[in-house]
């Protein structure tokens, strides 16, 4: 509780921006169908399946590189950095901007069914834009439930990269948001990483000028804690 505490106190500029946010920092206009995982990705993955963890990243405009220039975003990045430890895998992009958690609950298995084989590692990120649009933490327990439980049917280990709700959605919204991420990982044995942002929100240099988006910098800092997690979660 000190450590979401403290994590959550990290969000103040997070809070006040958003109302902006809800036009505009997690989701473009027209959100795109079902990911290039499925289309473009996918020869590239096959490429590597044979000799290499296979990863897909599973989530919104955050793992989508949201105005990020190619290959600038979570999934290439994270793939850089775990070749760069002496990890061999392929991270597949599969992050659309927009998204909310029954959206991917929506294209998930679509997903899944198109790639290459069944992945090493699954990681999700999902429930920031629900939070950002109010809707109920319930039904956002509820999708997110669906998606591990999916996984879990598929035999598909899984990291749950969190998310806190803003301060200004009020204390009853926080508390009964919050911990879904937590509870949800412990129920279905998935690996938590707690907040996704962590260490770049509250840092300007590190974030597109919408003020919640990582920049490259951002991604950077963000892999940079990210990758371990992932490759002791690709370890045997």
């Amino acid at each position: 509780m000190k450590k979401e505490r403290s994590l959550a106190g990290r969000l103040l500029q997070y809070g006040a921006l958003t109302l902006f946010v809800h036009v505009a920092a997690c989701s473009d206009a027209a959100p795109p169908p079902p990911p290039a995982a499925n289309a473009a990705e996918q020869g590239t993955a096959a490429d590597a399946a044979t000799d290499a963890k296979l990863v897909v990243a599973f989530g919104d405009s955050l793992y989508a590189g949201y105005n990020l220039d190619q290959g600038k975003g979570l999934a290439p990045v994270l793939e850089k950095a775990l070749n760069a430890s002496g990890i061999k895998a392929r991270v597949v992009n599969a992050g659309v901007s927009g998204d909310t958690t029954a959206a991917g609950l929506a294209r998930l298995a679509f997903t899944l069914d198109g790639l290459p084989r069944k992945p090493d590692l699954m990681l999700v990120g999902l429930g920031g834009n629900d939070m950002l649009r109010g809707l109920s933490p319930k039904e956002t327990r509820s999708n997110l439930d669906a998606i591990l439980t999916e996984a879990q049917k598929r035999g598909i280990p899984v990291i749950l990269t969190g998310m806190l709700a803003s301060p200004n959605m009020g204390p009853d919204y926080a508390a009964a948001f919050n911990p879904i991420y937590p509870e949800l990982a412990k129920a279905h044995g998935a690996t938590l990483y707690p907040f996704m942002l962590d260490g770049v929100t509250g840092h300007r240099a590190l974030q597109l000028p919408d003020g919640i988006h990582p920049n490259d910098k951002g991604v950077t800092v963000i892999v940079g804690k990210l990758a371990p997690v992932v490759a002791k979660a690709l370890k045997p």
